[in-house]
């Protein structure tokens, strides 16, 4: 008994001693989870800090050109922001890195990420991309070095579905190669339309030869998803066309009319090179394949007539009162009608309307106040300006202009009503001090 006492006390004693070690461990293994659980909260933080977006008040963006200026490109996930290769120049302009990798912008979270997706273009820039359903479509562009230089003419799609590249082989005549041209979707998805753009050839050893493009392809899809075929065809438009120009804007409006604002012309001789430029507005309506001018009707005050009239009476009783112009008009009517042919001829053509006849005699006096025409803003000519139309308004940014041998890159922001297509207004003014000149 004495001998099965001492072991029972042993191993109780040796139950106590396992309980109190794994009390003791189980605490410091809670304090270090505590610690690590704090340790990796304060990296959390500190991330966190190193990530975190704060809107603040700040000064218009610095003076630029050839930038985008886009309202959200992509719906899904909360907005994104895509954007694919470009280009890195020195300062002296003699050496040129051409990028071909392709980043997103979260618009929710404000953060990029580059996505890794293989069988894309090859490195490029002055290409132009647009989303066309769920898929983002390349056009073009050009890869430049000390040595030589070449233009794209091919077409590539990213599928937001299954994030990969696919290079398309449409049937039909393709546009030459070319960059800085616009793209843009049509009304229904199905296809997009490519209009203008530059491209050079080398005439001699050290002689370029630029041209400046003024026509215009569709690039449409049949097919169901998957099974999509591609065909280019040739557009031509009817109406009022722009002149040849690079360096122009373009942007979507309302009811599917695409747009164009400025541009240059440049006018290339063996030794020097002059630009026109422009700040005129053109609008393309992708249902009806037509150009058109975009005049701007200005702000005018009301036009009144003060009308006094002296009606037969026992007293002479004198009556006065206001009317509209737009009233019973009481001289002949002219009519300017314009047709467009299909060739693109404008016709004038001028109808008289004879007005009506008065019955009872009067004897009028009239104070006409004059037609007040508020004078028109607009931005000064410009090339390669940011464009685009946000709730039925176009959005203008930057750009840049040439006197003589400098050249001005600018930062004024304007906005215009398409619907009303009155005046420009000035969101941000130009400061000439801040207008970066070279």
């Amino acid at each position: 008994m004495g001998k099965k006492g001492k072991k029972e006390k042993k191993v109780k004693g040796a139950e106590k001693t396992a309980a109190k070690m794994e009390k003791k461990v189980s605490k410091r293994s809670k304090r270090e989870e505590d610690d690590l659980e704090a340790l990796i909260a304060e990296f959390q933080s500190l991330d966190a800090k190193k990530t975190q977006v704060v809107e603040t008040t700040c000064p218009p963006p610095s003076p630029r050109l050839n930038g985008s200026l886009s309202a959200v490109v992509v719906p899904q996930g909360g907005g994104q922001l895509w954007v694919f290769g470009g280009e890195f120049a020195s300062p002296n302009g003699e050496q040129f890195y051409h990028y071909k990798d392709l980043w997103v912008l979260h618009l929710a979270t404000h953060t990029w990420e580059n996505i890794k997706a293989p069988g894309g273009p090859s490195g490029r820039s002055g290409h132009r991309m647009v989303l066309s359903k769920k898929q983002l479509l390349v056009f073009g562009g050009f890869h430049e070095s000390t040595r030589d230089f070449i233009y794209y003419n091919d077409v590539y799609s990213f599928s937001l579905d299954t994030f990969s590249w696919s290079r398309l082989s449409p049937s039909g005549s393709a546009p030459s190669p070319r960059s800085a041209c616009q793209m843009t979707s049509t009304p229904d998805g199905m296809g997009v339309i490519i209009y203008g753009g530059y491209s050079k050839v080398r005439v001699k050893k050290d002689v370029e030869k630029g041209t400046i493009h003024s026509d215009m392809f569709l690039l449409k899809r049949e097919g169901k998803d998957g099974q999509e075929k591609w065909s280019w065809s040739r557009l031509n438009p009817s109406g009022n066309k722009p002149p040849p120009r690079s360096g122009f804007s373009l942007a979507v409006g309302p009811a599917g009319r695409a747009v164009l604002f400025g541009g240059v012309c440049d006018e290339e001789e063996e030794e020097s090179l002059e630009g026109d430029f422009y700040n005129d507005l053109y609008l393309y309506d992708t249902v009806k394949n037509r150009w058109f001018p975009g005049v701007l009707r200005g702000n005018k005050t009301e036009k009144k007539k003060r009308r006094r009239v002296k009606r037969g009476g026992a007293e002479g009783e004198e009556v006065e009162r206001e009317e509209e112009e737009a009233a019973a008009p009481q001289g002949p009517t002219e009519i300017i009608k314009e047709i467009v042919t299909e060739d693109g001829t404008v016709m004038t053509i001028k109808e008289v309307i004879p007005g009506p006849q008065v019955e009872e005699e009067e004897e009028e006096e009239e104070e006409e106040e004059e037609d007040a025409t508020a004078p028109l803003i607009e931005p000064c000519p410009r090339s390669s300006a940011m464009a685009t139309v946000r709730q039925g308004k176009l959005y203008l940014y930057g750009g840049m202009f040439e006197v003589g041998d400098r050249q001005f890159t600018l930062n004024d922001f304007y906005c215009l009503d398409l619907h009303k297509m009155d005046q420009w207004e000035v969101l941000v003014e130009m400061d000439p001090s801040e207008s970066a000149g070279q």
